[in-house]
């Protein structure tokens, strides 16, 4: 946890996971147990997780010189439900140590 990439990657797998209880739990008790309670919870931990994933990235993307169009396809993997698993597959192709000068 001591590494930009091993922050990101952390954050993803939770980000990921938040929204898919969101998506999966929260929403059905919602609409069919009609308990909005839970959806308020999640959704508030997702957003703040959501906020703190875009964050990791930029610095990951700056501290390893990602170019942006890597960047902002990690960045619309995390729009979907199950993208972190995407994110995954590619970050493991992305040089992980800072390029020195």
């Amino acid at each position: 946890m001591n590494t930009a990439f091993s922050r990101f990657r952390l954050i993803s797998i939770t980000e990921g996971i938040s929204y898919l209880l969101l998506l999966f739990v929260a929403m059905p008790m919602k609409y069919l147990a009609d308990n909005p309670y839970p959806v308020k919870v999640v959704g508030m931990g997702h957003g703040i997780l959501f906020i703190f994933f875009t964050f990791v990235l930029f610095n990951a993307m700056i501290k390893y010189r990602w170019n942006i169009g890597v960047a902002f396809q990690l960045f619309v993997y995390s729009l979907l439900p199950f993208g972190f698993l995407l994110i995954e597959k590619v970050i493991k192709k992305l040089p992980q140590e800072e390029n020195q000068k």
